[in-house]
C-alpha cells in the first residue's frame, strides 16, 4: 500500500498481547503514514496493559466499548463509550478493563513512528 488510501482489514498488523491485543491500521512501519500511528486496542475482562509511557508522542484514546479504569501518571479516570483523553508525551499510562466484556478503544499517536517504554 502507498502512503495514503484504504486500509482493509486484510491489511491489519495484529499483535496478541497477554492481556489482549494491539491492532494497527496506520504507521509508519505499514507504510500509509509518515506523520501518525492509528490502532485499536482490545482489553479482555479483569486485565490491563502494562504502565508505559511515549517518549517521541502524544496518544489520544478514545473508548468505542467496555468500561475502564485509566491511569495517567497519578490520576485515575474511569471512562466508557464516547469518552476520549489525551495523554501527553513522557506521561506513564495504562487502561484496565473494569467491566465484564472486552474494551475496545481507539490509539492515536502524533508519530508515524511511535515509540514506547515500559510496554
Amino acid at each position: 500500500m502507498s502512503r495514503g488510501g484504504v486500509v482493509h482489514r486484510s491489511d491489519v498488523l495484529t499483535e496478541p498481547q497477554e492481556w489482549g491485543r494491539l491492532e494497527w491500521m496506520v504507521a509508519g512501519r505499514l507504510g500509509n503514514s509518515d506523520t501518525l500511528t492509528v490502532g485499536r486496542c482490545y482489553i479482555r475482562p479483569g486485565q490491563q496493559n502494562p504502565p508505559h509511557f511515549h517518549p517521541n508522542c502524544d496518544e489520544v484514546l478514545h473508548v468505542l466499548q467496555g468500561t475502564i479504569r485509566h491511569r495517567v501518571d497519578e490520576t485515575y479516570v474511569e471512562m466508557g463509550p464516547g469518552d476520549t483523553i489525551s495523554i501527553p508525551s513522557g506521561s506513564v499510562h495504562n487502561a484496565t478493563n473494569l467491566g465484564e466484556d472486552e474494551a475496545i478503544f481507539v490509539i492515536t499517536f502524533s508519530s508515524a513512528e511511535r515509540e514506547t517504554v515500559g510496554e
